[in-house]
């Protein structure tokens, strides 16, 4: 899961941030609307971690940027407020939940997960392409059941590419949804091009009955052979 922290309050920032990462996830964060905006109108999320409450605005601001940008990242309100006309007005602005502070982090664990999959492949905890199943909660693969062992980013590739199956994914978009931010210490694909040859052969191994195909100079794409 690539995730967008948008949290104005620095030990909540924090502990959200630690707990998304132990669940495997790509954390990016910003501290106020202006830093949200330019991430979540560049970039592309799983999901939005969004405060109502920010120091130079409102978070509903940026569900209304969104919606103007036909923009599909799914959203998670987080607010201390608890009207009912505040969850409204998120939820008629697109986000997808509301959860209200203080909270639980495995509850948000859950939510998270919800609407990554209702956003990603139709609300299902499992998946199956080719000969492949992929418990999605879990982050297990098996092939023809056998266990298969990834490495996170080999993972993270792997859904991604699921996720757009039959489209074509450029080197950038792979980079940017794996990497996050991370990405800007890197000037070349190396380290894509590694991940991507490892996993390959994984799946060709193990007859796995996909295909993840290059096209040279643009990116990848993930068919069923």
């Amino acid at each position: 899961m690539k995730i967008l922290v948008v949290e104005d309050e620095p030990e909540m920032l924090e502990s959200i941030e630690r707990v998304l990462k132990q669940e495997n996830a790509v954390v990016e964060t910003a501290m106020n609307l202006n830093d949200a905006l330019d991430k979540a109108l560049i970039y592309e999320y799983d999901c939005i971690l969004l405060d109502i409450n920010l120091p130079d605005g409102s978070g509903l601001e940026l569900l209304q940027e969104l919606k103007k940008q036909n923009k599909s990242d799914g959203v998670l309100i987080l607010s201390a407020r608890n009207s009912l006309d505040d969850k409204l007005e998120g939820l008629n602005l697109g986000a997808d939940d509301y959860l209200t502070k203080p909270f639980h982090f495995s509850e948000l664990i859950a939510r998270v997960r919800s609407i990554v999959r209702r956003k990603k492949f139709d609300g299902n905890a499992m998946l199956e392409i080719g000969n492949i199943r992929v418990d999605v909660t879990n982050q297990a693969i098996t092939i023809r059941n056998e266990a298969v062992t990834l490495n996170r980013k080999e993972f993270a590739i792997l859904m991604y590419l699921i996720s757009n199956k039959g489209r074509l994914v450029s080197k950038t978009a792979l980079a940017e949804h794996v990497w996050g931010d991370n990405i800007d210490e890197s000037d070349n694909f190396e380290f894509i091009y590694s991940q991507i040859k490892n996993l390959r052969k994984k799946m060709n191994d193990l007859d796995s009955g996909i295909e993840i195909q290059s096209i040279y100079g643009v990116g990848y794409k993930l068919v069923e052979s």
